[in-house]
């Protein structure tokens, strides 16, 4: 189709491990050699990886994409690829436009050569004539920071330095497509929130980036899309938001919907765990959810006969393993001893409570054995979710668009009393 900026079929990359033996060497080359196996030849034994494994995907004018995944998932390899420094083993890439890519630290740039002389070097890789860099270039030494060095031989630079001014051209001489790996790293808190809001800009503006990052924050705030890789292959393809909860749920080992067979189900001869969900209001199971929404923990459970009162009860935790909170039902239905049967128990969080990130539920039914508590079952991380933020300015973060600390991060109401002027 006429807006499909970047096609890629069937794309498909090997890599050889191991001692590579070219047909040739010196004397030098080939004593060593020699040495090495004391005097006698061995077998040579070639391994082969496929870094990329049948990929295929369409990616239309104006769309941001993050490329999420393991180390050695294939990201790296298949920016590589699209931008032509390795060839495909199998399948095509085609790309309609003008393409600038940041894949390494100081990409394009040659070390001996000024900020200022890099720029226009750079500038030039990218397609860009002298007078279209020359017009961008105070914006660009602006937004890099760097203006105190500009004049200075890069090869003196921190690898901060180098990002900085390498993602500044690369982001302001305005390519069609923007390809981008995880070197944003490098830079500063204020300059990654800066370089955010450029590829927000560049992506409002119709122009195509695809974006390399292990950050899921960024990935979730910035992309329209992501694509999940694992060993060269695409497990998913979809929502940004959606894509980056699968792909923390399976790093943790659970998802956002479990059930248990009545046979070997958590519990004990009173009471024993069914099942449990992340839903949102109109009861569908979340696996990414708003910020600004309410979210439900559902708890369903067996009670196997008439015994004593006890209640529902959840903990939830973040990513570090720090404990937001505890919560339980505490209304007097659960006062007296509950009757044999199935219950399903829903506990909502309020929207603009939680902060962004990955979350895990434990499930319990608890008893009160003063002063302790008894637990009838315990299911630590049963359920995962990842909790969002669209990036509209309407929620406790505000116009900002870096990371607020804490596993809380509440919109409070504020008032304001003027007293003198």
């Amino acid at each position: 189709m006429a807006d499909v900026v970047i096609r890629a079929e069937g794309l498909s990359k090997n890599y050889s491990l191991g001692e590579f033996r070219a047909g040739y060497g010196t004397l030098r080359d080939a004593l060593a050699a020699s040495l090495r196996r004391g005097g006698h030849r061995r077998p040579h034994h070639r391994e082969e990886i496929w870094a990329l494994d049948g990929v295929s995907f369409e990616l239309r004018r104006g769309e941001v994409l993050g490329l999420i995944g393991g180390n050695g998932a294939g990201k790296s390899t298949l920016l590589k690829v699209l931008t032509r420094i390795v060839a495909p083993a199998r399948g095509t890439a085609t790309i309609r436009g003008r393409v600038g890519s940041l894949l390494e630290v100081g990409t394009g740039f040659h070390p001996e050569l000024t900020g200022r002389e890099n720029v226009y070097l750079n500038g030039a890789i990218l397609g860009m004539r002298r007078r279209e860099i020359a017009s961008k270039f105070d914006e660009i030494v602006e937004f890099s920071g760097v203006e105190q060095f500009i004049d200075t031989p890069v090869k003196r630079y921190s690898s901060g330095m180098y990002v900085r001014l390498a993602f500044s051209v690369a982001a302001h001489l305005e390519p069609e497509i923007l390809l981008v790996d995880e070197v944003l790293a490098v830079g500063d808190a204020e300059f990654q929130r800066r370089c955010l809001g450029r590829m927000e800009t560049l992506g409002e503006s119709g122009r195509t980036v695809i974006f390399v990052s292990h950050n899921m924050q960024t990935v979730a705030q910035l992309c329209d899309r992501a694509i999940l890789l694992d060993h060269g292959r695409v497990v998913r393809d979809g929502d940004s938001g959606e894509v980056v909860a699968q792909y923390l749920q399976s790093g943790l080992g659970s998802g956002s919907s479990r059930e248990w067979a009545d046979v070997g189900a958590p519990g004990d001869d009173l009471v024993r765990l069914r099942g449990a969900r992340v839903v949102g209001p109109d009861g569908s199971v979340l696996d990414a959810v708003d910020v600004r929404a309410p979210v439900g923990i559902e708890i369903a459970f067996r009670v196997l006969r008439h015994g004593q009162a006890m209640r529902p009860k959840f903990k939830l935790v973040d990513r570090r393993g720090d404990v937001a909170f505890n919560a339980w039902d505490t209304h007097s239905r659960w006062d007296d001893p509950v009757e044999p049967g199935v219950y399903v128990s829903t506990a909502w969080i309020p929207g603009n409570l939680l902060n962004e990130g990955l979350y895990s539920v434990d499930v319990a039914v608890c008893s009160v054995d003063a002063p302790k508590l008894h637990h009838h079952f315990q299911e630590r991380s049963a359920l995962a979710f990842h909790v969002q933020d669209p990036g509209l300015g309407d929620t406790a973060r505000g116009a900002y668009t870096g990371q607020w600390r804490g596993v809380v991060r509440p919109l409070l109401e504020w008032t304001l009393v003027e007293q003198e002027r």
